[in-house]
């Protein structure tokens, strides 16, 4: 199945930096994917993540399909311990995009940990949890 997005004109480009978590999650849910895209639904905002290759796109899930922002240009070896944030640039298509910046971090966060936890769930079978016996 294919998706497509709308990129508009790029209004402006910042530099910023995610947690060393946050860029760990990303890209480990995205390899053991295996495909070309991720979709992460961020469900507290309303809002799609899509992981690529290059990037993540953000994509406001009750308008059209238009990119409001995304980042780019990961920039992993510029640190020197992996604990370090990673450089990126955050570039805006959409003025809205400001506005949605202020909580994305967190609430993508968010999203792909409980990615994690349901794959992980999944990945391990079945679980017996004992009952209290009657005396």
């Amino acid at each position: 199945m294919e998706v497509r997005f709308l990129r508009g004109e790029e209004l402006a480009r910042e530099r910023h930096q995610l947690p060393a978590g946050l860029y760990r999650l990303i890209h480990l849910s995205f390899t053991r994917l295996g495909e070309e895209s991720l979709f992460v639904p961020i469900r507290s905002m309303q809002y799609l993540a899509v992981i690529d290759h290059q990037e993540v796109v953000f994509v406001d899930g009750q308008g059209p399909r238009a990119i409001e922002l995304a980042w780019q240009d990961f920039r992993p070896r510029e640190r020197e311990d992996l604990r370090q944030p990673v450089g990126y640039d955050c570039v805006f298509y959409d003025r809205a995009g400001w506005q949605t910046m202020k909580r994305l971090q967190g609430e993508f966060f968010a999203a792909l940990r409980q990615i994690e936890v349901r794959r992980l769930k999944s990945a391990g079978g079945a679980s017996v949890t004992p009952l209290g016996r009657k005396p």
